[in-house]
């Protein structure tokens, strides 16, 4: 079906973005390629919440382009930040990493194993691996890159230059007052937003800059000493560019020409709107922590003037969570990446969770037993797709999933139920041929030939019951019949037991098979196994799910497990009917 051949034009946040962007495009730098941006800080494993920095530009992007439209998506790798805090929870990491701190994170050595030259890089490589498989295209920029090589060391000479206007605007916002003068009321320390902000963003925290006694700068410099920021500049002539800084960590101290030193960086604040002129950037978003007053993005919207050039389109997008999980965060350990989701979702599926969504809207990603709703969700829209049932929005969402302006991902050629192919991955435990046996016994009338048929949906599934289903709640098989149970059923039940196995041969297959045993409670009830719940008496249920419930414990020990259909085919004719004294 080709979806992502065309424009997705249409009435979802997506175009209505794409339309904003391509028109403030036209009227800043005509004739020259749209330019959206995202930034990330490898300061530990780049989460989901992280993930939405990316893919809110991603989709707008990929619409210009569906559009005809030349676009250049920037991801600013921030490997030049401080490196705040050891992360919890990372294998290879103890509490010796905690002297890098205030160094560079592409100063800091990757974790023990890491094949990776240094921190930055180590987690910068599964995020770049995960873009990949998700259909991103991207130009990565290192900070670090561009300050040591002195790209921006105009724009550095510059900011010193305005440091008084920029620190006329940073003090709008600063809640400590100057003698003579009251906090302005609802403001909050900048150091502190700053906190917030790369607690839920990734972000490095810094201070507005340095403000000793000879008066406000906006540029850090690393120590020559130890290599960390604990700086603070002393003393700046702007004609000659002469620096002079001091190190509260070593008590290191030297002047330098700063038209000649790459060894610092701007702060935050002023960093991050330098870079939206120097790029020419028209639309990046922020987290909601970076849009409240006196942030980042608000305060880079008065900023970016001093170095000629505007504030992008920049919605605030929410933050994305997991279910059973508090909010993400990069330096508490344990939260899940993009690579970790990929392991038991196919791509599509994780693109649409982000498409679905407008960028203030808030959601979780399931990775327990919600991924099966969720997947089933998405077949039924897939199918709604096919039909041409689906609504514009849902139509739309659909195509941003399965493909970009380049072409459809890769994709299951049979995408059975998310939910069948994990109950067989379950009772199988990794015995290839029994899964072959079983998917091919799900529609005799189109038998599976191989796995291929049904990767890489089959293998998400089984890692999924592989590593998020607890050991409890495994199916296991029994090895013998439950002679006790048996032995004390009831001849309504023995009946119930005898019409099921009676009908085993002729009813084979998953469709048979969910017909029959969902149909011999209505028999025994003396009702027609077709008969529509609406034609049946509300104890019908009940006995279902009794009779439901004895086949699980004579099958499994439990009372619930996957599908019975699924169960039965998985257990073969042979042992169910062993196992239910048949």
């Amino acid at each position: 079906m080709p979806i992502v051949a065309q424009s997705t034009e249409t009435t979802d946040w997506v175009s209505r973005f794409a339309d904003e962007v391509i028109e403030a495009s036209e009227r800043r730098a005509p004739g020259k390629p749209v330019v959206v941006a995202s930034g990330l800080s490898p300061s530990g494993p780049i989460h989901l919440g992280n993930l939405r920095e990316v893919m809110t530009p991603h989709l707008v992007a990929d619409e210009v382009r569906r559009r005809g439209h030349k676009v250049r998506h920037l991801i600013s790798w921030d490997d030049y930040d401080r490196y705040r805090k050891v992360p919890a929870g990372i294998d290879g990491v103890d509490e010796t990493w905690a002297e890098h701190i205030g160094r560079p994170l592409t100063s800091v050595p990757a974790p023990k194993g890491s094949s990776y030259p240094n921190w930055a890089e180590h987690f910068k490589a599964a995020m770049t691996a995960a873009l990949a498989e998700l259909g991103v295209e991207f130009d990565g920029i290192s900070q670090t890159a561009q300050y040591t090589s002195g790209v921006y060391r105009d724009q550095v000479l510059h900011a010193m230059r305005h440091r008084g206007d920029i620190d006329a605007i940073l003090d709008q916002y600063r809640t400590k007052a100057k003698p003579g003068q009251k906090p302005k009321q609802g403001q909050k320390p900048v150091d502190e937003a700053e906190l917030e902000a790369a607690e839920g963003s990734g972000a490095a925290a810094e201070d507005d800059g340095s403000a000793g006694s000879a008066g406000y700068f906006p540029y850090k410099p690393y120590c020559g000493g130890c290599g960390k920021d604990l700086t603070t500049v002393t003393a700046y002539d702007d004609d000659t560019t002469e620096l002079t800084y001091t190190c509260a960590g070593c008590g290191f101290s030297e002047t330098v020409l700063l038209s000649e030193f790459n060894r610092g960086k701007l702060v935050w604040k002023v960093d991050w709107p330098m870079r939206w002129a120097y790029e020419g950037v028209i639309f990046e978003p922020s987290g909601v922590d970076h849009s409240s007053p006196g942030s980042s993005f608000q305060v880079g919207g008065q900023i970016v003037g001093i170095f000629g050039g505007e504030q992008p389109i920049g919605p605030m997008y929410a933050f994305v969570g997991i279910s059973g999980m508090a909010k993400m965060s990069s330096s508490r350990g344990g939260v899940p990446t993009p690579a970790d989701a990929l392991k038991i979702m196919e791509p599509q599926l994780l693109r649409w969770l982000y498409a679905r969504r407008r960028p203030n809207q808030s959601f979780k990603i399931a990775f327990d037993q919600e991924i099966q709703r969720l997947y089933d969700e998405w077949d039924k829209l897939a199918a709604k797709v096919e039909d041409g049932s689906a609504l514009p929005g849902d139509l739309a969402a659909y195509a941003r999933a399965v493909g970009t302006a380049a072409g459809d991902l890769p994709r299951t050629p049979r995408p059975l139920p998310y939910r069948t192919l994990a109950s067989v991955a379950d009772i199988t435990a990794g015995d290839r041929a029994q899964a072959v046996r079983i998917l091919s016994e799900l529609d005799p009338a189109h038998p599976l030939a191989a796995l291929d048929e049904v990767r890489p949906r089959f293998d998400r599934a089984e890692e999924w019951i592989n590593t998020q289903v607890p050991a409890d709640q495994r199916t296991v098989v029994r090895a013998e019949p439950d002679a006790e149970l048996l032995g004390s059923l009831d001849e309504e039940a023995r009946t119930s037991l005898r019409l099921l196995l009676d009908g085993l041969d002729d009813h084979w297959s998953l469709d048979g098979l969910t017909h029959l045993v969902y149909g011999v409670p209505k028999v025994q009830a003396g009702f027609s196994a077709d008969a529509t719940p609406k034609e049946l008496p509300p104890e019908i249920k009940v006995a279902q799910r009794t009779f439901f419930a004895r086949l699980y414990h004579l099958l499994v020990g439990r009372d619930t497990g996957p599908r019975l259909p699924t169960l039965l085919l998985a257990v073969g004719q042979e042992r169910v009917r062993t196992l239910l004294g048949g």
